[in-house]
């Protein structure tokens, strides 16, 4: 029996990948850099073996699932073709394992964990489902019928795929480091589109989106009276959203969910325009819907004191805007704090009064450095400079993190995709000395 060996196990893919094979009863070890990732404790409570880099973990009989941030160079890799080992990309191998399911890729600029992991969930209450979500999660059942999958469109990765359903969310312009405007963004998802092969179900909202043409039926789902699928009747409280689901204008359901902001109705309504083609019983799709936990970094909050602390992973303008009117809805007479670490020199350049704007909708504004990547030369862009243009912002650095304290009874938001997690565990860590 092969072993499967993940040449940089703890990438978000690669660990939710690692995870589906093993729960299928697939042999699965991997091996990455030492340093600690956020994946990988559910790659230890699994007990799949992470060892640390060297061409020596590589064996006859292998599998290679090599992940995208190693070049072909790589020790490992070169091992393996010395050895004369099958090695395969992350995404081909995923877009190979894909055909043995009835298969839902959601894609979009934003959305995109958020909702496959809400998908994957309600999926669940009808019939056996994997899922495989980007923020390090995968899960895998032997008797599988579904398969739901986040499909990113960074460098056209998604192209590896053919999947029978897909969720588009939105097209937005971003990863300036690769695409050069929003027209070169739109023409990824439109060739993703020739690929499905059942259905696309696109927010229909998006003027980008509506412009998509397929070989397959497009269904649009939205708040606009154009779409087959629409949300009506929008009641918001501290306590969620509740609305309506009209299909081509007759009445369908009442949905209720644990959720805020307008996006989280959104992405509930992709979901539930999948299960409804389906023929997945309203009820069983209003009962996951309530029992949904949220994903990991997504707005996942604790309380510490008389403070609210929210963990998310916005890192554009647009989940920024998003992530702060989510706070307004649920903690309406608080101050609410943003703490953003911005991610990457290019995207920050390339957005820089962008996020002034979505940050300003913010009481008050803490800046962290910029998180470069591995990729870039930052030139002489500083974060000074997306200080200048938001009022009364200040730097945070770890070491001093204790000026958040002055927030009493606020809430805390923590944005960014780089390690703004030290940020937060810096200020946690001053709270409990208290």
């Amino acid at each position: 029996m092969t072993i499967y060996h993940f040449v940089g196990i703890k990438g978000s893919g690669m660990s939710a990948l690692a995870q589906v094979l093993h729960d299928m009863n697939l042999q699965v070890q991997g091996s990455d850099y030492e340093k600690r990732f956020f994946t990988q404790a559910a790659l230890e409570e699994a007990g799949i073996k992470i060892l640390p880099f060297q061409k020596e973990n590589i064996e006859p009989g292998m599998t290679v699932i090599a992940g995208n941030a190693f070049p072909d160079t790589h020790e490992e890799i070169q091992e393996a073709m010395k050895l004369g080992l099958p090695i395969v990309r992350y995404h081909r191998f995923l877009g190979d394992f894909l055909q043995n399911f009835t298969s839902i890729a959601v894609t979009g600029a934003h959305g995109k964990t958020s909702t496959t992991g809400l998908l994957s969930h309600v999926l669940q209450g009808a019939k056996p489902t994997s899922y495989l979500i980007g923020d390090g999660t995968g899960r895998g059942k032997e008797e599988a019928e579904y398969f739901a999958f986040e499909a990113c469109e960074y460098r056209r990765h998604f192209l590896s795929y053919s999947p029978d359903y897909a969720i588009m969310t939105n097209i937005d312009f971003d990863h300036p480091d690769y695409f050069a405007n929003i027209d070169d963004v739109f023409s990824a998802f439109q060739e993703m589109s020739w690929q499905v092969k059942k259905g696309i179900f696109a927010y229909g909202d998006d003027e980008q989106l509506q412009k998509i043409q397929a070989k397959v039926p497009v269904l649009f789902y939205g708040f606009g009276e154009d779409n087959d699928f629409q949300a009506r009747n929008i009641v918001k409280s501290t306590e969620g959203t509740t609305f309506d689901v009209f299909v081509r204008n007759t009445f369908y359901h009442t949905f209720s969910i644990n959720a805020y902001g307008d996006h989280n109705v959104l992405n509930s309504l992709g979901v539930i325009a999948v299960c409804h083609y389906e023929e997945i019983d309203a009820d069983i799709i209003q009962e996951q819907l309530s029992s949904f936990g949220g994903v990991k970094r997504r707005f996942s909050e604790k309380q510490i004191g008389s403070q609210v602390i929210i963990d998310d992973y916005a890192h554009h303008p647009t989940e920024i805007k998003v992530t702060v009117e989510a706070a307004r809805q649920k903690f309406p007479e608080k101050e609410i704090v943003a703490v953003f670490q911005p991610h990457t020199f290019t995207r920050t350049q390339t957005f820089l009064s962008e996020f002034a704007e979505s940050l300003n909708t913010a009481d008050k504004v803490y800046l962290c450095e910029i998180f470069g990547s591995a990729r870039e030369n930052h030139g002489k862009l500083s974060i000074e400079d997306l200080q200048e243009k938001i009022s009364d912002a200040e730097i945070l650095t770890e070491e001093d993190t204790a000026v958040l304290k002055k927030h009493e009874d606020s809430v805390i938001i923590f944005m960014g995709a780089g390690d703004i997690q030290k940020f937060q565990a810096a200020y946690e860590k001053q709270l409990l000395m208290n």
